[in-house]
């Protein structure tokens, strides 16, 4: 056995994706971070060892412009490349390779940490050390840390050093939440187990081991969709513990025995009932370790609750965002008679407090992931991975500051605040609403020219038609002003044709909320019209128009196969045509109700009739790096040998690093395992190849050029500092697009 004693900047306990993206973040602001995981891999619930989906914000495409960015949107969209048939395994290789990748982060899997020294009163307790043990090494290992981050999802590091947390449902009364109960109590979500299975070409029998449940005694076979080809999280409502008399942690084990007993009863059901074509079918892999979801929440300077999201609280600390619905699920899991779940969504996606991830009394700890200071109800939505990635983001690049300033994280939240925020920014983290304001971006003293840049926003390329049996619409950036709209249709008869214009509120929602101003235009019959719409409005600021063109049976419009960015389509759909396992969303809610599945890269075709500025060139210095009442960034003409932004300064200015951000279409929503794939595995509006020129001696020379980028953002430190006042970058190509695409340039 041997006892090693290891000092770091920041211990990061918890190898999930939240804490993943927490060591990454730290260790790229340049501090020694150590990261444990008890489990041999990374990804947490997302592994191979467990095989969950890792969703997010976007909610399964019902939010707009909601994929995460940052590291997580790294991973992402590495993992659209090399995994597009979703491989957990590949995924597991990704993951770690992120961590490699940071020379300052030590990596200790198969690390359990169960020892902590921790002193002060109760209201001020202060985390000297943790302890853990490396099976397979007998290696006991204590690790010394100023800043302490707990990532485990059950919050066992925050536990032992005495933070106060919460376990189960809070009364409705402690926060006002409609959804939560009279009377608080011990309820949590449950645990899930999945499975996969294959066609193996020939027939398999299968022979039910001794403890599999016979699902026919209970409400699965009615209740459940049972698919001899699914796989995975299909079979997400495989769950069960969450009854207040089970507790999901100390009852692991036997939560593990319960959910076997349902994935061999259902398989046993699928193979041997001669109810499904399932002959040639058979079990590939089933989990061993139950995936959690709910346990201990901290509590900290602020708990996020049910009315947070759903009225979508403007924070002054905001560090990220979510946007999955609020899914709570029946506390008999898989053997509730009714819905297994149920959503209410925000009207777009909602912002997190910095203040909910540190501990209230624990002062050089943080937290990120489920076990964040929320309520059950708001911990319903901010539980998913893609989330919790986010934060770990917001949480490690604030204990990075805690190191710097040698402050606690809420002195970092009282004196560090805007220097916390900018730092994400610069990092292009999950935030939204803060502009860059950072005075070290040289960027933002100079001016910009450009090459070109659309100014006549128009979609004319018919490719489908689209029967108007149902209300539908086109998102469209408003700068500064609208004339008129003309829209390709065709009529069966004489008609009138009536169109809307509303604003959509909030800058983040992409919802009909205020009525503008509407026409009605009187048509003939016939194919091919460009009909013209009187649609005068000029808001005080720029922002995006809901354009909503009214049912109406003998009119059929054109979807263009040709996506254009800034430009999104909605159909009002009659039915739900939402993911499976989602049936029971409140259709009723606007963001539901406007649904883009059957539309989404496929914009209406429409002209603009006055010129607009939404994709001027100045976008990228406007400092906003996602779209944001607006699209924010540069889009140029058609690229026919190259196209051109460039910076320029009224006098010399001298820099080593260029941070570029593209536009990789973070309306696309991309998973990292089977949930479905996109028809490219690069994001065709990323720039592919480019290069970076500064103006010298009265001509423009290269400083570096880049082939085959598929990356976002794109982060270029030069060994010697450039002294220059024009700085510009020359697309060349980009992935599948015809226009250049920037959304933003910094120079530092």
């Amino acid at each position: 056995m041997k006892f090693e004693h290891v000092q770091s900047d920041i211990t990061v306990v918890g190898g999930g994706l939240s804490g993943v993206c927490a060591a990454v973040a730290a260790a790229r602001l340049g501090k020694k971070v150590s990261l444990i995981q008890n489990r041999p891999v990374l990804g947490g619930n997302s592994s191979s060892e467990m095989r969950v989906w890792v969703v997010g914000a976007t909610g399964h495409g019902v939010n707009r412009f909601a994929r995460e960015t940052g590291i997580l949107g790294e991973m992402f969209v590495e993992n659209q490349y090399t995994n597009p048939e979703g491989n957990p395994y590949y995924w597991d290789l990704i993951v770690l390779e992120k961590v490699r990748d940071e020379p300052n982060i030590t990596l200790f899997l198969n690390t359990d940490v169960h020892e902590i020294e921790a002193e002060g009163e109760e209201t001020n307790r202060s985390i000297k050390t943790v302890t853990g043990w490396m099976m397979g090494s007998e290696r006991k290992i204590r690790f010394e840390s100023p800043v302490f981050l707990d990532c485990t999802g059950d919050g066992l590091i925050g536990f032992l050093a005495g933070a106060k947390y919460q376990v189960g449902r809070e009364a409705q009364h402690q926060y006002n939440e409609s959804w939560a109960p009279e009377v608080g109590d011990n309820i949590t979500l449950g645990s899930t187990l999945l499975f996969y299975t294959k066609d193996a070409g020939i027939p398999v029998k299968f022979v039910a081991p001794k403890f599999t449940k016979d699902i026919t005694q209970t409400p699965i076979p009615l209740k459940r969709v049972l698919k001899s080809g699914d796989s995975g999280c299909h079979y997400w409502w495989i769950e069960w513990g969450g009854e207040e008399d089970i507790d999901t942690l100390h009852d692991n084990e036997r939560v593990r025995d319960e959910l076997w007993s349902v994935i061999y009863g259902i398989w046993d059901y699928i193979k041997n009932s001669g109810k499904f074509d399932a002959d040639n079918m058979t079990l590939e892999w089933v989990g061993s370790t139950p995936g959690k979801r709910e346990y201990r929440r901290f509590i900290g300077d602020y708990v996020l609750n049910q009315n947070d999201i759903e009225q979508q609280t403007q924070f002054a600390d905001s560090v990220t965002y979510g946007g999955w619905s609020i899914d709570l699920h029946a506390p008999e899991g898989m053997y509730a008679s009714g819905y297994t779940s149920r959503h209410i969504h925000a009207d777009g996606i909602y912002q997190i407090p910095y203040r909910s991830l540190y501990s209230v009394n624990v002062s050089n700890l943080l937290f990120a992931g489920r076990n964040i200071s929320a309520t059950h109800i708001a911990f319903g939505s901010s539980r998913v991975m893609g989330t919790c990635a986010t934060m770990g983001q917001a949480a490690g690049t604030a204990a990075a500051l805690c190191v710097t300033h040698e402050a606690t994280p809420r002195e970092v939240y009282e004196k560090h605040l805007k220097e916390l925020q900018q730092t994400l920014l610069w990092e292009d983290a999950s935030v939204i609403g803060i502009r860059n304001e950072d005075s070290t971006d040289l960027a933002l003293q100079g001016t910009i020219t450009a090459s070109s840049y659309v100014k006549h926003i128009a979609v004319e390329q018919a490719d489908e038609p689209f029967e108007l049996s149902s209300d539908v619409a086109f998102l469209l950036p408003v700068d500064p002003r609208i004339d008129k709209i003309q829209i390709l249709l065709d009529s069966s008869a004489d008609t009138t044709v009536e169109v809307e214009v509303w604003n959509t509120g909030l800058a983040e929602n992409y919802i009909p909320h205020k009525l503008q101003v509407q026409d009605v235009q009187t048509i003939t019959k016939g194919i091919q019209q460009w009909v013209e719409f009187n649609l005068p409005w000029s808001p005080d600021q720029a922002q995006n128009a809901f354009v909503v063109i009214k049912e109406n049976p003998h009119v059929t419009l054109h979807l263009s196969h040709t996506p254009m960015s800034g430009i999104l389509s909605f159909v009002n759909e009659k039915s739900l045509n939402v993911a499976r396992g989602m049936e029971s969303l409140n259709q009723d809610q606007l963001v539901v109700k406007w649904n883009m599945k059957r539309v989404v890269r496929k914009p209406f075709c429409f002209r603009l009739m006055n010129e607009s500025e939404a994709f001027a060139p100045d976008k990228i210095i406007d400092g906003y790096q996602r779209p944001y009442g607006g699209p924010h960034m540069w889009l140029s003409e058609p690229i026919e040998a190259e196209q051109w932004v460039a910076l320029n300064w009224n006098q010399s200015v001298k820099f080593n690093e260029i941070h570029i951000t593209f536009n990789d279409d973070v309306n696309e929503d991309l998973i990292n395992l089977h949930h479905h794939r996109t028809p490219f595995d690069i994001i065709p509006e990323l720039v592919k190849d480019y290069r970076l020129e500064v103006f010298e001696a009265g001509e423009w020379n290269v400083l570096l050029e880049v082939k085959d980028n598929r990356q976002r953002k794109r982060t270029h430190i030069l060994e010697q500092a450039v002294d220059t006042d024009q700085l510009r970058l020359v697309v060349e190509q980009t992935n599948g697009t015809l226009m250049a695409e920037v959304v933003e340039i910094r120079v530092r």
